[in-house]
């Protein structure tokens, strides 16, 4: 992948990562924020070697400070907020940064002398703080075109969320297998979800998170 393209799926961050962020957004939700999207979840070295080079030995305004981001590590993601408001809204990421801090996540907004409001990472140490939980499937946005979503099952269905992706008919799987194979090859996805898939390793909100994914990556580029 070109060091100028960003990835912005969720699911290229370690799982510790992912579930972090998944909370995040979750009670940014909950706290009536849902107008916040990802902009960059994974970032190889090569592509931060190439952002530190802007401003220094390349032109353009200087876009990060550091050589060594947790972004290389999958721990790190950066958001934005969605119009009306502006992308870099402070007040809205303030508000994400106070609601981050109780999660035990770190905010670049914390930082002294190196500000970064739109950054979030954690160590890979990192646990769920007591009291919390994902209490559903959390959509979290890839582009400003859509919002944060909490989608919770009905209890009387006792369907546990986290349960194997099992559709109980061939034609199912073989549309899923499809459209999973339709978006690696477009480079949408790596290969590897359509792998988990069809080695039954794939959960259900999973494998929703990653259908609304493909859906945002495909309406960005219209």
């Amino acid at each position: 992948m070109s060091v100028e393209a960003t990835i912005r799926d969720l699911t290229e961050l370690l799982p510790v990562g992912q579930t972090a962020c998944r909370l995040l957004f979750q009670e940014c939700y909950k706290a009536g924020i849902r107008n916040i999207f990802i902009t960059e979840t994974y970032r190889s070295q090569e592509r931060q070697n190439y952002l530190y080079a802007q401003g220094r030995t390349r032109p353009g305004p200087i876009v990060t400070w550091t050589l060594n981001s947790n972004h290389t590590s999958r721990l790190a993601w950066d958001i934005a907020v969605s119009p009306p408001n502006v992308l870099y809204d402070a007040a809205i990421l303030n508000k994400v940064g106070a609601i981050a801090r109780k999660l035990n996540i770190t905010w670049g907004g914390d930082w002294l002398g190196s500000v970064d409001r739109v950054h979030f990472e954690i160590k890979s140490t990192w646990q769920m703080p007591s009291g919390y939980k994902l209490e559903g499937t959390v959509i979290v946005p890839s582009n400003s075109k859509l919002q944060v979503q909490l989608i919770v099952a009905d209890p009387k269905e006792g369907i546990p969320m986290s349960q194997i992706w099992n559709p109980g008919s061939p034609a199912m799987q073989t549309a899923a297998e499809a459209f999973l194979a339709q978006a690696a090859k477009d480079g949408i996805i790596q290969d590897s979800h359509l792998k988990d898939l069809q080695n039954k390793q794939m959960t259900t909100d999973r494998l929703l998170g990653l259908y609304v994914t493909i859906e945002q990556r495909r309406s960005a580029t219209k």
